[in-house]
């Protein structure tokens, strides 16, 4: 029963990565295994169909929601899903389709994960590409299907066919193309990915052979990228996992035995300190009587680099005014040349025609009295700051002197008190220094022990694997161990019928699966109901398929998204689709608790009913004050 609940694919979680935050969207149960069934509920336009389109774009769709408020704020996506009970992280950027997935081990959030691996996702039947991978853990993988009976089989199965039965899309619930009927070779393909699933197709026997062929291929290649990788580790001599866990504990308790350690040193060393107290305060009186000194010498030397060059500048002027009073003592008036540049006046000119200069007798004491004013103040104050600037060098020399005597006994005092503890916190440095490096050893090698330990289990899955194909192999010749199709069509169709029954489809008759698997009620195909009807037939012809494919330990991955199951029922508020929707959860739940232990239902539903209140996982409200607004709650 356990090698049952974990083959096949779980969803654990989803991340969208923006720039600046993440969105998340969490399918756990509080014990960390996936939920049996998630329901997304809330008002229409916040993001429930969105979350089951990224799921898809994770496990290989073409293209992902291109929503206004998607657009800019999403730059790629991962989902975390368990394959045959192992974590793996799909991720693939956001924006322009990306042609290739990257695939690693781990979780979300997990330090130390395993390296990522590029996936390609066309050819689907490539060995590296992620339909491959998915399909493996399905017993599905390098199966391939044929779309003309007359030919080999030639077209690979893609993981994208097997969604069919894994993903209902809100278009498909009451549409009349459930089974793609409007697209011949598709019709025909799904009929196929049907019996694949339920190990009833016409080439079981040579399908299984060149699965066998594959996997044995794998599986000598894991086993020599095991061995290597586990000689590595004992080349490392790291030693077992239990003695990495130990060492990274004890590691850990160190670097916290250490923190612990330098608190109580400081309050040490403060207490045993405490007795320098009025040494220290007069210290730093000393510290700032030895700055305000040197503020002053430096003011006053500021002052007189300023000065100088201003004084300078008025004895000039004092020179030139004196100049040009003696040149109007040697040019008198009425000469008939001009006294600034000499050139000759006539007798009528008021100012110099060359120079400009004003004719007539020039009086300049006013402007050399007011310069020899200023030169003179300018004179003594100089004098005034050069004479105190040796008096406040020397007092700047003698607080600075002061300050380091009280420094020194400062230190004097304390340093019998201090010194043990330096070296103490030295000590303390050192074994903080160890137990870093150890712990990082530790991590490193339990990170070693884990990809070997994920190796490991890869390896088992495949003997797995290869053990129940071989099985397989040899049973496929009796009938009494397979199924034909007929009697899976006939089991089916019976699931389908009973599920109508339990939602009590109205006047039920003659419900049944024709032999290409089209539903019908009252004799009539399912394209005849109503669309309210059709909406029923469908979840019950995909919960039928699910549910019988579980049940029967088929190639099914064991997962089913469902999105909008009230599509065109509860209208106007009507009580019997009311009780509709509720019997729907009713058998759903019934279900997953009963012969469906260990499956996965994820429903994106705008109103679920009460009954449904513990599954739901999230519940958008579209209001800004009622969060969370939607799956981008940020973009309101």
């Amino acid at each position: 029963m356990i090698g049952l609940r974990t083959q096949g694919i779980r969803i654990r979680r989803l991340r969208l990565h923006g720039d600046d935050r993440d969105y998340d969207v969490d399918f756990r149960a509080p014990d960390d295994a996936p939920r049996p069934l998630s329901v997304l509920a809330g008002a229409f336009s916040t993001g429930k169909t969105t979350i089951l389109e990224f799921v898809d774009y994770c496990l290989g769709a073409n293209d992902h929601p291109r929503h206004p408020e998607i657009t800019p704020k999403v730059k790629s996506a991962t989902l975390e899903v368990e394959l045959s009970g192992s974590p793996y992280l799909i991720e693939r950027a956001v924006g322009e389709p990306s042609m290739f997935a990257y695939v690693r081990a781990g979780r979300l959030d997990e330090p130390g994960a395993a390296p990522r691996v590029r996936r390609t996702l066309r050819p689907a039947g490539h060995p590296d590409s992620l339909s491959s991978l998915l399909l493996s853990h399905c017993k599905l993988q390098g199966i391939r299907l044929s779309l003309d009976a007359a030919r080999e089989p030639d077209d690979p199965l893609s993981f994208r066919d097997l969604m069919w039965l894994c993903f209902l899309p809100n278009e498909r619930l009451d549409g009349k193309d459930l089974l793609f009927e409007s697209v011949p070779m598709k019709h025909l393909k799904l009929r196929q990915v049907v019996d694949l699933v339920f190990d009833v197709h016409d080439d079981h026997t040579v399908e299984l052979g060149r699965r066998i062929r594959t996997v044995e291929g794998e599986l000598a290649a894991a086993r020599a990228a095991y061995r290597a990788a586990e000689q590595l580790v004992e080349d490392q001599h790291i030693g077992s996992r239990l003695d990495l866990e130990a060492l990274e504990q004890a590691a850990k308790d160190e670097l916290a035995a250490c923190a612990q350690s330098l608190a109580g040193l400081d309050a040490r060393a403060r207490a045993a300190t405490a007795f320098a107290a009025d040494l220290r305060e007069r210290h730093r009186d000393a510290a700032r009587a030895a700055l305000h000194a040197a503020n002053e010498l430096r003011d006053r030397e500021t002052q007189v680099q300023r000065l100088t060059p201003l004084r300078a500048s008025y004895a000039d002027d004092v020179s030139k005014w004196t100049m040009l009073a003696e040149t109007d003592r040697l040019f008198e008036t009425g000469s008939g040349v001009c006294a600034s540049c000499g050139a000759a006046l006539a007798a009528a000119d008021e100012r110099c025609p060359a120079c400009r200069f004003p004719v007539g007798p020039i009086d300049v004491s006013g402007e050399l009295r007011a310069a020899r004013t200023r030169l003179a103040e300018l004179t003594r104050h100089v004098e005034d700051l050069e004479r105190e600037i040796p008096h406040l060098r020397a007092a700047a020399s003698r607080a600075q002197d002061a300050e380091s005597r009280a420094a020194a006994e400062v230190d004097a005092a304390t340093a019998h008190a201090v010194t043990p503890f330096l070296a103490e916190r030295d000590s303390i440095a050192r074994r903080r220094e160890e137990a870093a490096a150890t712990l990082q050893r530790a991590a490193d090698g339990l990170r070693l022990v884990q990809s070997l330990e994920r190796r490991a289990n890869g390896i088992l899955q495949m003997m797995d694997q290869l053990d129940a194909d071989r099985d397989a192999l040899g049973n496929a010749g009796a009938q009494s161990r397979r199924a034909d199709r007929a009697a899976v069509v006939r089991r089916v169709s019976e699931r389908y019928r009973a599920i109508l029954a339990e939602f009590r489809y109205p006047k039920l008759a003659d419900a049944y699966l024709a032999e290409d698997l089209t539903p019908y009620v009252r004799g009539e195909p399912y394209t005849a109901a109503s669309s309210g009807g059709r909406t029923l037939i469908a979840l019950a012809w995909q919960l039928a398929m699910f549910e019988t494919a579980w049940e029967s330990r088929s190639s099914h991955p064991g997962f089913l998204l469902l999105d909008s199951p009230q599509k065109n029922l509860g209208a106007l508020g009507d009580l019997e689709d009311g009780r509709t929707i509720g019997r729907i959860y009713a058998h759903i739940e019934e279900w997953l608790a009963g012969r469906g232990v260990g499956a996965q239902i994820v429903v994106a539903d705008n109103a679920p009913p009460p009954t449904a209140a513990a599954d739901v996982i999230v519940r958008y409200s579209r209001r800004p004050d009622q969060p969370p607004y939607g799956l981008i709650d940020d973009d309101f």
